[in-house]
C-alpha cells in the first residue's frame, strides 16, 4: 500500500505559562498520550513508530508503553472508558490475526496487515523483549479494566489468552541458563543475542519465571542475567554509588522501560536495591550532564537527560560513554518518580522556556542538540509513553500498583528470590 508522510507540524498548541505543577503535569501527559490515541494506526490501532516515518509502521513495545498510557487516560477522565475498551479490543484483535513466533511478536509489523517487518537481515521473527513490553501493557489493563459486564471480561480474556501464547522457556534455547532476544523461522537464533547484563530487559526475566505456561527456571535469571560482566558495578563515580550496569550507567531507560509496571520502591534482591539503583542512575546521568566533558553548549542543571533517541546524525542510545551532546526531554521526565524535586525543574525549562521549539502536538519533540543548531521534528513512541506512565507512577503509582498486583509477576519475582512490599504485607510509601 501506500503510505503518507505525517506533516512536519500542524498548528503548534498555545503553550500557557505559569502552571502550577499539577497542570504542568497534567497538560504533558494530556497531549502525551494523544500520540496513542489521535496518531495510532487506524487499522490496527497500534502505536506507529514515529512520526515523520512510514506511517504503516507499528511497534510493539511502543504499543505495549501506549496501552499503558490509555489506562492513564481513563483513569484521569481524559478517555472515555468503554472507547478505551473498544481500542484495546481492536489491537489485541488485529493481533490475533497476525504472525506470531512461538507466542512472540517481531519489533515491527505493517499496521495494516500485521505483516512482519525485518528490523534487520536477521531479525525477522520474534522480538522477546518487544513482546514483553507488550505483556507488561497488557498486565495493567487486565488489571484496570475490572468491570464484571459489557466487554471487559472478554477483554480481560483475550489478554490472558495472549499471555499464555507467550513460550518463554523456547527463548532459553532447549535449556540454556539464559534467555535469548530473538528468533528467526528463516534464520533460527542465529541473531545469538543473549539477555545478560543490566539493562532494560528485567521485566522479561521476572514474566518468564513467573509465567503459569513455559516458565523459565530461576537459574536462567541468576546464571544468565546475572552473571554478565557488565552486570555489577558498585563504582563510586561523580561521588555516587553505581550498585549495577557499565560505567556511566547506560541510557536511562535502563531505569524506565521495565519499571513502568515494576515497583521499584522497596524492591530488592541478593544485588540490588532497585529503587537506590534507579535513583543512583538518574543522579549520575544528570551529574555527567552537569560536569559536561565534552563541552556541550545547552547542558546544565536545568537541561540534562541522556538516553536512546533521534540526534542530528541518526538514532542512538546516547549515555555517559555515548555523549553526543543530544538531550531527549524523555530522559529526565520519565525519571520523575526517582528525584522529583530535580526533574520539575527541568521539566519547567523544556516547556517554558524552550516550548516554542520542543512542544508540538504530542508532547515534547524527541531531542535537540545545541551542539549542532539542531531539534527534533520526530516524536517517537518507545519516549513518549515512558512520560505519560512514570509522571503518572510519580503522581499516584497507578501502573505500579495494576503490574504489581498480578499473580504471575508476583510469582515470578518470588520465584527469582526478589522482596517488594508487595507481597510482604508492608504498605509501600
Amino acid at each position: 500500500m501506500t503510505t503518507k508522510k505525517t506533516p512536519a507540524r500542524q498548528t503548534p498548541p498555545r503553550r500557557p505559562r505559569a502552571l502550577s505543577d499539577a497542570a504542568l503535569l497534567d497538560r504533558v501527559q494530556r497531549q502525551t498520550l494523544r500520540y496513542f490515541w489521535d496518531f495510532a494506526h487506524p487499522v490496527s490501532g497500534l502505536a506507529r513508530d514515529r512520526t515523520l516515518g512510514d506511517d504503516d509502521i507499528v511497534t510493539i513495545g511502543g504499543s505495549g508503553f501506549g496501552v499503558m498510557a490509555i489506562v492513564v487516560g481513563v483513569a484521569r477522565g481524559w478517555l472515555a472508558r468503554d472507547e478505551a475498551v473498544d481500542r484495546l479490543h481492536k489491537m489485541i484483535g488485529f493481533l490475533e490475526r497476525t504472525p506470531s513466533y512461538h507466542g512472540a511478536f517481531p519489533h515491527f509489523m505493517q499496521g495494516a496487515t500485521g505483516a512482519t517487518i525485518r528490523f534487520s537481515r536477521k531479525d525477522d521473527g520474534a522480538d522477546l523483549i518487544e513482546t514483553a513490553f507488550w505483556i507488561q501493557g497488557l498486565i495493567a489493563a487486565q488489571h484496570f479494566f475490572d468491570r464484571p459486564d459489557g466487554k471487559e471480561p472478554w477483554l480481560r480474556g483475550r489478554i490472558e489468552q495472549m499471555r499464555r501464547a507467550v513460550e518463554w522457556d523456547w527463548f532459553t534455547r532447549d535449556g540454556r541458563e539464559v534467555l535469548t532476544w530473538h528468533w528467526s523461522p528463516n534464520n533460527g537464533f542465529a541473531m545469538n543475542l543473549e539477555l545478560r547484563g543490566w539493562n532494560e530487559c528485567l521485566i522479561a526475566y521476572v514474566l518468564a519465571a513467573g509465567a503459569d505456561d513455559h516458565g523459565i527456571r530461576p537459574a536462567v535469571y541468576h546464571n544468565g542475567f546475572a552473571q554478565s560482566r557488565s552486570f555489577l558495578n558498585r563504582r563510586i563515580q561523580y561521588g555516587i554509588e553505581l550498585p549495577l550496569g557499565p560505567d556511566g550507567g547506560g541510557p536511562l531507560f535502563f531505569a524506565h522501560y521495565s519499571f513502568l509496571g515494576l515497583d521499584p520502591r522497596g524492591l530488592s534482591d541478593r544485588y540490588a536495591d532497585y529503587w537506590d539503583q534507579n535513583v543512583a542512575h538518574t543522579l549520575l546521568n544528570r551529574a555527567h550532564c552537569i560536569a559536561n566533558p565534552g563541552g556541550f553548549a545547552g547542558y546544565g542543571p536545568d537541561s540534562w537527560g541522556l538516553t536512546a533517541s533521534d540526534g542530528p546524525d541518526g538514532y542512538s542510545a546516547y549515555a555517559p560513554d555515548n555523549d553526543r551532546g543530544v538531550i531527549a526531554p524523555t530522559a529526565a521526565i520519565s525519571s520523575l518518580p526517582y528525584v522529583p524535586e530535580l526533574v520539575m525543574p527541568v521539566l519547567r525549562h523544556f516547556h517554558d522556556d524552550l516550548g516554542d521549539r520542543l512542544f508540538g502536538d504530542y508532547g515534547f519533540f524527541d531531542a535537540f542538540s545545541d551542539r549542532a543548531h539542531w531539534t527534533a521534528k520526530t516524536h517517537l513512541a518507545i519516549d513518549q509513553g515512558p512520560q505519560v506512565v512514570m509522571i503518572e507512577n510519580h503522581r499516584s503509582g497507578l501502573l505500579w500498583d495494576l503490574v504489581m498486583r498480578d499473580p504471575e509477576v508476583r510469582r515470578g519475582l518470588a520465584r527469582l528470590d526478589f522482596q517488594s512490599p508487595h507481597f510482604s504485607g508492608a504498605a509501600v510509601a
